[in-house]
């Protein structure tokens, strides 16, 4: 969770320098002083921001017509990326003839296998002067064309385009280490994480298997954890047990359990019909302690009928802060499911 809030305080103090920097700018061209507050420029920078696409000559990138009505499809959701198929055809665009990219209207040949590697499906391809766009497989009429913009957590996609994935294989959870495990491996920071299924990365394990080795040893036992193997099954047990009281640990100070956020996004549901009387039921103290401090926090704004947007934009924004949250602790539960069976395994794999 503190990684969730440090990243949003970022973001919004990195507004807040952009447009301190381009008031001035603002100011010489003489845009009106509506257009030159904070809001219309949260607004601008948004929009522009979540639609560039990347060229190589100009840093600031380019538009490209229609080319930002595709919505995200995480990489690893397509079929290409199955160990099964490693000879997944990519199609492209508005065209049905084998071998051919879309390129502002005409047809350039091209095999199939050359783009079936990308984590992004768009990209200017200098060699033909065209910004082209490629399908991981055939569209019909009437189909929602899905594009990879690349490999995304859910954080990064709600920091940089506003939405998230309720199953997003490449979403990833950090858990706190202790400060000297940090010194124990090469690796960044960046990749000492809980995958999305709930297995700990390749980096995590490693350097948790370190350190829960004795100082003495781990000189002559170092190159066994960064090989990714198992020191010992005794220290494998260490390593699997402290991942687990942690994930408990983080759950555990979450003010609700993943029942109650479940229960919370029903009501935040139920709110956005503000008309409509809100049952609570029987749910927990905690489910209804957000959403009522959310509708006091709000009253005026959301009685409003002039502020009909503004109420949908904040319920909006309240539902996927609860999403978020949620996908971050079934992460968690997910991880202690895993080690908890590989504890349960009296046979483990010692390499």
């Amino acid at each position: 969770m503190d990684d969730a809030i440090w990243t949003a305080e970022r973001a919004v103090e990195k507004d807040k320098i952009d447009w301190r920097e381009a008031t001035a700018l603002m100011g010489e061209l003489n845009l009106k002083p509506q257009l030159m507050t904070f809001k219309a420029w949260l607004w601008a920078s948004a929009t522009i921001s979540s639609r560039t696409m990347h060229i190589p000559w100009d840093s600031a990138g380019c538009l490209c017509p229609v080319g930002d009505f595709f919505n995200y499809a995480a990489p690893a959701e397509e079929p290409y990326h199955s160990e099964n198929k490693p000879h997944q055809n990519v199609f492209p665009l508005h065209d049905t003839s084998p071998g051919k990219v879309q390129n502002a209207g005409k047809s350039v040949e091209e095999p199939f296998y050359a783009h079936e590697q990308r984590l992004i499906d768009a990209g200017y391809e200098e060699e033909i002067a065209a910004y082209c766009f490629y399908a991981r497989r055939n569209y019909r009429k009437g189909d929602q064309v899905l594009l990879s913009y690349g490999t995304y957590t859910n954080l990064e996609l709600l920091e940089h385009y506003g939405f998230l994935l309720h199953e997003n294989p490449n979403d990833i959870a950090f858990i706190p280490l202790e400060p000297n495990m940090y010194s124990l491996c090469s690796w960044p920071k960046e990749s000492l994480y809980i995958h999305q299924d709930g297995k700990p990365s390749f980096a995590l394990l490693a350097t948790i298997r370190l350190w829960a080795t004795p100082v003495t040893y781990r000189r002559s036992v170092g190159h066994i954890a960064y090989s990714g193997h198992q020191i010992s099954a005794e220290n494998e047990v260490t390593v699997l047990e402290w991942i687990v009281q942690n994930c408990r640990a983080l759950l555990g100070n979450c003010s609700t359990s993943i029942e109650e956020d479940e229960l919370l996004l029903n009501t935040i549901h139920k709110i956005q019909d503000y008309n409509t009387s809100i049952d609570f039921g029987d749910v927990s103290r905690a489910c209804i302690i957000e959403p009522s401090a959310f509708l006091e926090m709000n009253d005026r704004k959301l009685r409003s009928q002039v502020q009909i947007c503004r109420k949908a934009r904040l319920i909006h924004r309240w539902k996927l802060a609860v999403e978020w949250r949620l996908s971050y602790k079934r992460i968690l539960c997910e991880c202690i499911s895993h080690c908890n069976e590989r504890l349960e395994n009296p046979f483990l794999n010692v390499s």
